[in-house]
């Protein structure tokens, strides 16, 4: 009976569906960690799905190898929450339309912009304000 907790090269790959160059490639750049064993008894563990996962995530996202190594060998205990996914053609997403004045809006989308409601109505009224200061200077000055 085959131990499900080990995995050859070849599952890895298809699990995570990589090719084996990009995995050698991550431990080349020290972002996976080597099989454990060697020669034909190297395998590789859950461990290794869920880092290889966590990397793909971040590269969807659009972020450097150098980034995610950044973010996966971060010790702090305020580890940054993974990128959102990129938006792609087609995709829906809910953003606020602020009405300034004519001819003037603000799209917003707060949780994208890592705004707190409370935030996002400060920097709409911040907007509307210094809008505001930049027209009636212009008028002040005709």
């Amino acid at each position: 009976m085959k131990n499900i907790n080990r995995y050859t090269l070849n599952d890895l790959c298809q699990l995570v569906e990589l090719t084996p160059r990009t995995v050698r490639f991550y431990i080349q750049k020290s972002l996976l960690q080597a099989p454990e064993g060697s020669g034909r008894g190297a395998h590789y563990t859950q461990a290794h799905i869920e880092r290889l996962l966590e990397i793909k995530k971040w590269q969807h996202a659009g972020l450097s190898l150098e980034r995610i190594s950044e973010l996966l060998f971060d010790e702090s205990n305020d580890k940054p929450l993974p990128p959102l996914k990129r938006a792609k053609p087609g995709d829906i997403e809910v953003c606020s339309h602020i009405h300034i004045d004519e001819g003037i809006s603000l799209t917003l989308n707060p949780s994208k912009a890592g705004l707190t409601p409370e935030q996002a109505k400060q920097l709409t009224l911040e907007l509307i304000s210094l809008y505001q200061r930049i027209t009636s200077s212009e008028k002040e000055e005709k």
